[in-house]
């Protein structure tokens, strides 16, 4: 296998690592919200004292990582998951723009 080959595949598998990581990083600091701070979880998942769907509850979470008052909680772990859900969307379409270069170079 040529080594262009290697590394335009592999930038691909990378790129989609890290989206799936993206999502995997969302679900991480929703679990590290619910064990360790349970009151600001609850502030997550309920509206008037009513559940929220699952839909309902991805979009909050959503905006909670987008908001700046998780940095105010002062959790490391949590500063992590953040900083890594913002992080890995650019990594991954990086990536994939590096692959289309490949691509387009190899022509």
């Amino acid at each position: 296998m040529n080594a262009l080959v290697a590394l335009y595949i592999g930038l691909l598998l990378l790129g989609i690592g890290c989206f799936v990581m993206h999502y995997v990083s969302l679900l991480q600091l929703a679990r590290r919200l619910q064990r360790q701070h349970p009151q600001q979880w609850k502030i997550v998942t309920e509206t008037d004292g009513v559940r929220s769907s699952l839909p309902s509850l991805w979009v909050r979470m959503l905006q909670v990582a987008r908001s700046p008052a998780l940095a105010a909680m002062q959790d490391p772990v949590v500063d992590r998951w953040v900083r890594l859900w913002r992080l890995t969307p650019w990594l991954a379409w990086a990536c994939w723009l590096g692959a289309l270069i490949l691509q387009w170079k190899a022509r």
